[in-house]
């Protein structure tokens, strides 16, 4: 049986890089704000955790996004198909990420996919052209690597 996972970046600002990612892959940034409220009125969680999040509470350390297609749980916000977990660290990145995501926009649209990405606040590192493969190195705004491809 396969099992079920999810992606965890560690970060320092997990709802800006929630909204980048949604963006750039056209994903949903996951509310919490059900399952929040219900934890606050329970008194499991105080105020000191969350946070205002475009009008809504969100983690303060935590936020994710998830495949807006797939099935999620509509009390806790959690999608069950592929996801994305970003967490708050209290050390910066400083070396290269030894995982990162590839991207596949395709030939015809890679190119301006990149400007888009951009405009959402990646940085461009470096353009490939290996083997019959095209991509665009990539950073989004914390420096975390990924790959716009052909």
């Amino acid at each position: 049986m396969a099992v079920t996972f999810k992606i965890c970046i560690d970060c320092a600002d997990p709802h800006r890089l929630a909204d980048f990612w949604a963006g750039a892959m056209g994903y949903a940034v996951e509310d919490h704000s059900k399952l929040i409220a219900t934890l606050l009125d329970q008194g499991i969680v105080t105020d000191d955790h969350v946070v205002d999040v475009h009008g809504r509470k969100g983690w303060k350390t935590a936020a994710a996004v998830r495949d807006p297609d797939a099935p999620f749980d509509g009390h806790s916000g959690v999608g069950k198909g592929m996801r994305l977990l970003f967490q708050t660290v209290p050390e910066p990145k400083t070396v290269k990420n030894r995982l990162h995501l590839d991207l596949h926009y395709g030939p015809d649209s890679y190119e301006a996919e990149a400007d888009r990405l951009e405009a959402l606040g990646a940085t461009r590192l470096g353009a490939y052209d290996e083997d019959g493969a095209k991509w665009i190195l990539m950073a989004d705004p914390e420096g975390n690597e990924f790959c716009c491809h052909a």
